[in-house]
C-alpha cells in the first residue's frame, strides 16, 4: 500500500472506529478500492470485510454505494456507522417518502459518504438516473455469493447488478462474501462483468471459535450444557423444523431461561419483536430455523448450537460464523444423528437431476465432517481448499481432549462390521448398535438377532459410544448408508478392515471430564476485572435502551473488556480503548468513565493500567490490580473452605470461567502453595514435571507438551502454587 494511502486509512480507522491497525488482507483489499479497480474479497465472518470498503469510502471523494440484501441488516450497519461519526444512510421500502427525500437532499448536498440499498432498488431506472449525478466513488456488493447459482443463497435479483459497469464506467465494483468457492468466485466475476478483478481470499479459519460435535442423544440436556457454560450471554440455537423450535423454546422457558422462537410460521410482527428482543439483550437465547441470523449484525453472540445437522458445510460455516463476530472467543456446538440425513433428504425431495445430486453431495460432506475424527478447524479449511498449518488448533473437541482415542480401534471396527455382515447389510445404525450392545428389545428377539454371534459383542460399551463409532466408520469410508432407510453396507475399504489390512481411528468421550476452554478464551479475559465488566454491560444496556439502538452499537464486548482491563480515568485515556473513536468518546466517554472511576474507588482497584498493544485491535495486557473485588472476596471465603470451582459457581450463580478467574486471584492473594483442593495429585505431578521440561513462562508450550490433556485452568492453578512455594523458599533464604 502506498505510504500516503496507508497513512490516510490508518488515520480514518483510528478516528472513526478506534482501531490502530489492520486485520489480515484488509490493506490489500483497501488498496484495490483506493486504486479504482474491481475486486472479489473472501473473508470469514468477523474478519473485517465491511471495513474493507467503509474505511476507503471515507478517504475517497464522492458517494460509495453499498448493496445489502436485507433491510434490518443495512439499518443496523448504518446505525453503527453514524454512531462512529461516519455520514451514512440507507434507502429502503420501510422508509416514508419524507425520510427518503431527506436522504436524497443529503446526497445532493454532498454530505453522505456511504449509501446502503437493496439490489432491486439500486437497478431501478429512477435510482440510476439520480445517482448518475452523485459522484459515485465506488460500489460495494455485500453477501456477493447471492449472485451465483452455485452459492448456498442464490438470489436472482443480484444478477441485474451487471448493468452497473455500464452505468458507472470507471467506477470500481467490489464484492465481499464470507463463503465463496473457486467456482462461485468465477461465477461472481462473470455475472457482474468485472474487469480483471483482483481476487483476495483470506483464511477460512475462525481461530476464536471453539467447535464441538456430538451425537444427539438428549437434545434438551445437551443444549442446556452449552447454555450453562454461557450464563447470561447471547446464543442462537438452530433447529431443522418449526415444530422443534417451538418444543425447545417451551422447554427452555419452563426452565426459566430467557428464550424466544423465530421461524416462518410466526406472524411477521412477532418475528420482528423476537429478533429485536434478542438484539437489545432482553432475552439471552433465540431458537430458530436457519432463516434467522442473516439480517442481524449482532457481534457478541457467544455460542451457536445446531440441534440438528445443517444441509451443507457452506451453511454450517455461515451459521456458526454468527458467533464471535467481535473477535472474542465463542463456542459452536453441533448435535447430529443418523436420522438427520433422512430428514434433510426428504426436505430436498423437490429438487431434480443435477441440483438434487449436488445437494446430496453437500449433505454427505456435512455428515463426514460430523463423523470425522480430525481437528474441526483443519476439516473446515480443508473443505474450502486451504491448508491448516498447526498440528493442534486448541479450539475443538478433538484437540482440546474432550475425546479419547479408542485403545483397540481395529478390533472394535471389526466387531461392528462383522455385525453388519451378520445382519445381512439390511439394518441401520441404531439397530446395529442395539444388537452389539446386547439389547433385549422385542424386535431383536423376533428377528432372532439375539442368537447372532455378534449379539452383545460390545455389551461393556455404552450404546452411545457404539453409535458414534458406527458413524465414524461411515465417515472414514468403511461403511456406507444406502436406500431410503440408510441401511449399513460394507465398502471395499471395510472389507480390508475385516481382513486386518486397514485400521480406523475411533474416538470416544473422555469420562468425567468437563469441557476445556480454548486458548482464545483464556487470552481474551487476561487482566479483565470481571465485576467491572458486568457493571459496564449494565450501563451499556441502559444507554442503548435510552437511545433505542442495539447494545453492540454503543460498544462491543471487546471494548468493554478493554475498558475493564485498562480502567482509564480520563477522556484522553479512554481514547486508547479498543473500539473507541473520537465520536464515541464524545458521546459516551463521560458516562463510562464515571462508572469506571466510581467502581475502582469503591473497590480500591488501580486505574490507568499501562497496556501494550498486542494485536491490530489494541488488545492489551495489564498489571495486577491492588485489591480483590466484592465478588472475588465472596469467592475467597468458599475457596478457603476447600470448595471446588463447580460448587462455588453454583453457590454464587456465576459462570465457571468467572469463578476460575476468582480462584487464580485467590491463589495469588493468599499465596496458596498446595493446589490439591482443585487439581488431583497425579495431574499436579505431570504439570510440575512439564514445567521443569519446558523453558519459559508461557503456558502454551506446557499445554502442548502435555498433549492438550490438561486444561489451561489447571495449568494456571499448579503454576501459581508452584511460584508461591518458590517465592516462600527464596524469602526464607534471604531472611537467613
Amino acid at each position: 500500500m502506498p505510504g500516503d494511502s496507508r497513512t490516510a486509512l490508518s488515520n480514518v480507522l483510528q478516528k472513526y472506529w478506534g482501531y490502530d491497525g489492520f486485520l489480515p488482507l484488509q490493506p490489500e483489499a483497501m488498496t484495490r478500492v483506493m486504486a479504482g479497480g474491481d475486486s472479489i474479497v473472501v473473508l470469514p465472518t468477523g474478519g473485517g470485510k465491511s471495513l474493507c470498503f467503509q474505511a476507503p469510502a471515507m478517504c475517497l471523494d464522492g458517494l460509495a454505494i453499498v448493496v445489502s440484501p436485507l433491510i434490518s441488516l443495512m439499518k443496523d450497519q448504518v446505525d453503527a456507522l453514524t454512531t462512529c461519526g461516519v455520514p451514512a444512510a440507507c434507502i429502503n421500502s420501510s422508509m416514508s417518502h419524507a425520510e427518503k427525500g431527506h436522504v436524497a437532499n443529503e446526497i445532493r448536498a454532498g454530505r453522505l459518504r456511504l449509501l446502503y440499498m437493496a439490489p432491486e432498488r439500486l437497478v431501478q431506472s429512477r435510482t440510476i438516473e439520480f445517482l448518475r449525478s452523485a459522484n459515485v466513488s465506488m460500489v460495494a456488493i455485500d453477501e456477493a455469493h447471492c449472485i451465483s447459482e452455485w452459492g448456498h443463497d442464490f438470489r436472482p435479483e443480484y444478477r441485474e447488478l451487471k448493468m452497473l459497469k455500464e452505468v458507472f464506467p470507471g467506477v470500481g465494483i467490489h464484492t465481499y462474501t464470507a463463503t465463496a468457492t473457486e467456482k462461485v468466485r468465477a461465477d461472481i466475476a462473470a455475472n457482474l462483468g468485472l474487469d480483471d478483478p483482483e481476487i483476495l481470499v483470506g483464511s477460512f479459519d475462525r481461530p476464536n471459535l471453539t467447535y464441538r460435535v456430538e451425537q444427539r442423544t438428549d437434545r434438551l440436556g445437551q443444549v442446556l450444557e452449552v447454555i450453562e457454560r454461557h450464563k447470561g450471554e447471547s446464543g442462537i440455537i438452530y433447529c431443522l423444523r418449526r415444530k422443534d423450535v417451538d418444543e425447545l423454546t417451551q422447554a427452555l422457558t419452563e426452565m426459566k431461561i430467557r428464550a424466544l422462537p423465530y421461524h416462518a410460521g410466526l406472524p411477521d410482527d412477532q418475528r420482528h419483536r423476537n429478533q429485536d428482543a434478542f438484539i437489545e439483550e432482553k432475552v439471552d437465547v433465540v431458537v430458530a430455523t436457519v432463516a434467522f441470523g442473516m439480517g442481524i449484525d449482532k457481534s457478541n453472540v457467544r455460542y451457536v448450537v445446531h440441534a440438528a445437522m445443517p444441509k451443507s458445510i457452506e451453511n454450517y460455516q455461515q451459521e456458526s460464523g454468527r458467533a464471535g463476530r467481535d473477535g472474542l472467543e465463542a463456542e459452536c456446538c453441533l448435535l447430529y444423528s443418523g436420522g438427520d440425513m433422512a430428514t434433510l433428504k426428504w426436505m430436498l425431495s423437490d429438487l431434480e437431476g443435477d441440483a438434487y445430486k449436488a445437494a446430496v453431495k453437500s449433505l454427505d460432506a456435512m455428515f463426514n465432517f460430523c463423523a470425522g475424527v480430525v481437528c474441526r478447524h483443519r476439516a473446515l479449511v480443508s473443505y474450502f481448499g486451504q491448508e491448516f498449518p498447526q498440528e493442534s488448533c486448541n479450539a475443538c473437541d478433538v484437540c482440546l481432549g474432550d475425546l479419547d482415542l479408542v485403545d483397540e480401534p481395529l478390533i472394535v471396527g471389526q466387531k461392528i462390521l462383522s455385525c453388519v455382515v451378520r445382519l445381512k447389510e439390511s439394518f441401520g445404525g441404531d439397530y446395529t448398535a442395539k444388537v452389539l450392545a446386547g439389547s433385549g428389545e422385542q424386535r431383536i428377539k423376533e428377528n432372532g438377532h439375539d442368537q447372532l454371534s455378534t449379539w452383545g459383542l460390545l455389551k461393556d460399551e455404552s450404546r452411545r459410544n457404539i453409535r458414534d463409532w458406527v458413524e465414524q466408520l461411515v465417515g472414514q469410508g468403511y461403511l456406507r448408508k444406502a436406500g431410503e432407510f440408510n441401511v449399513l453396507e460394507i465398502t471395499d475399504l471395510g472389507r480390508k478392515l475385516l481382513q486386518g489390512e486397514s485400521e480406523p481411528r475411533l474416538l470416544q468421550p473422555r469420562a468425567a471430564k468437563s469441557k476445556s476452554q480454548s486458548a482464545a478464551a483464556d487470552d481474551s479475559w487476561e487482566g479483565v476485572d470481571r465485576d467491572l465488566f458486568e457493571s459496564l454491560r449494565t450501563l451499556r444496556r441502559e444507554t442503548a435502551e435510552q437511545l433505542g439502538v442495539p447494545t453492540y452499537i454503543v460498544f462491543g464486548d471487546a471494548a468493554l473488556r478493554d475498558m475493564a482491563r485498562r480502567r482509564p480515568s480520563s477522556l484522553e485515556g479512554f481514547l486508547n480503548v479498543k473500539g473507541v473513536g473520537e465520536k464515541k468518546r464524545a458521546d459516551y466517554g463521560e458516562a463510562f468513565l464515571a462508572c469506571i472511576v466510581e467502581y475502582c474507588g469503591e473497590h480500591e482497584v488501580s486505574t490507568d493500567v499501562e497496556a501494550s498493544s498486542t494485536s491490530s485491535r489494541k488488545a492489551a495486557t495489564s498489571r495486577p490490580r491492588r485489591g480483590p473485588s466484592s465478588g472475588a472476596r465472596k469467592a475467597f471465603e468458599f475457596f478457603e473452605s476447600g470448595h471446588s470451582v463447580e460448587q462455588v459457581a453454583e453457590s454464587m450463580g456465576r459462570a465457571k470461567s468467572t469463578v476460575n478467574a476468582y480462584l487464580r486471584e485467590y491463589l495469588a492473594h493468599a499465596t496458596v502453595e498446595d493446589p490439591s483442593p482443585w487439581v488431583d495429585s497425579e495431574t499436579t505431578a505431570r504439570v510440575e514435571q512439564a514445567l521443569d521440561d519446558v523453558d519459559g513462562d508461557r503456558l502454551k508450550p506446557v499445554f502442548d507438551h502435555l498433549g492438550g490433556e490438561v486444561s489451561y485452568d489447571q495449568l494456571r492453578i499448579v503454576a501459581t502454587c508452584r511460584n508461591n512455594r518458590q517465592a516462600a523458599i527464596e524469602g526464607s533464604a534471604a531472611a537467613t
